[in-house]
């Protein structure tokens, strides 16, 4: 199957692990994250723009001159990705002292929403997903049409995560957790978060990304099941 006419915009991407199915069976592949695009600094709307005839269109503005804006028409996008980030919406977070900053994180969450719309209004969307770990975001979106644990595809981590969406459901690759993911402290508390060591995907150079920056990667074998339900 030709897939080379099929776009991908992969929001807040971070290392693209989420799209790397979908980048490796020939699909056009866009990772639009910081710090070189910010999907709050997009134009959508008819073009001016050389080649585009007046067409619908999205161009996201490149945060440095050299890195330089990027435009699609608005109809030739075949599924939208998108993962802001969960800091003020964290679980986790209520244990550090630092307070929510709430409507900062809404404000990135609202820009994929606008994206996604965009492309629904203006084109043949197939699908869309928006992640999130399970957390206060579910009072601004509802309920998520899916939720999975990352061992239920194969990764060694115990890390809830919402999807909301227009999607296939992927089917999970293992029925049993996994022995040992768990941490029982001796004070009795239970740590279910994934304390285990995050094992990155072959293919990604980590160096110089923290543990929260591996814990944040899309497990390879969720991102190859979901993109099995969702070509």
């Amino acid at each position: 199957m030709d897939n080379s006419n099929k776009i991908i915009l992969d929001l807040c991407g971070g290392t693209g692990a989420w799209s790397r199915p979908y980048l490796e069976a020939g699909y056009i592949v866009h990772v639009l994250t910081l710090p070189q695009y910010d999907v709050t600094n997009v134009y959508m709307g008819p073009s001016n723009l050389p080649g585009f005839d007046g067409a619908q269109i999205i161009a996201f503005r490149g945060t440095d001159p050299e890195i330089g804006d990027i435009a699609f028409r608005s109809d030739q996008i075949y599924g939208v990705l998108a993962a802001p980030p969960c800091t003020e919406f964290s679980l986790a977070k209520n244990g550090s002292g630092k307070p929510r900053d709430l409507a900062a994180g809404m404000e990135v969450v609202e820009a994929c929403e606008r994206i996604i719309r965009h492309c629904q209004l203006h084109g043949n969307l197939k699908f869309w997903a928006l992640e999130n770990p399970v957390g206060l975001l579910r009072k601004f979106m509802g309920r998520p049409q899916f939720t999975f644990q990352q061992w239920q595809y194969s990764a060694i981590a115990v890390k809830p995560t919402d999807i909301w969406g227009w999607f296939n459901h992927p089917t999970p690759t293992v029925k049993t957790r996994p022995e040992g993911i768990v941490k029982r402290y001796g004070s009795g508390k239970v740590n279910t978060f994934a304390w285990a060591p995050p094992k990155p995907p072959s293919w990604l150079d980590t160096t110089g990304l923290t543990r929260a920056d591996l814990r944040s990667i899309t497990p390879e074998g969720f991102a190859k099941a979901f993109f099995k339900a969702n070509k």
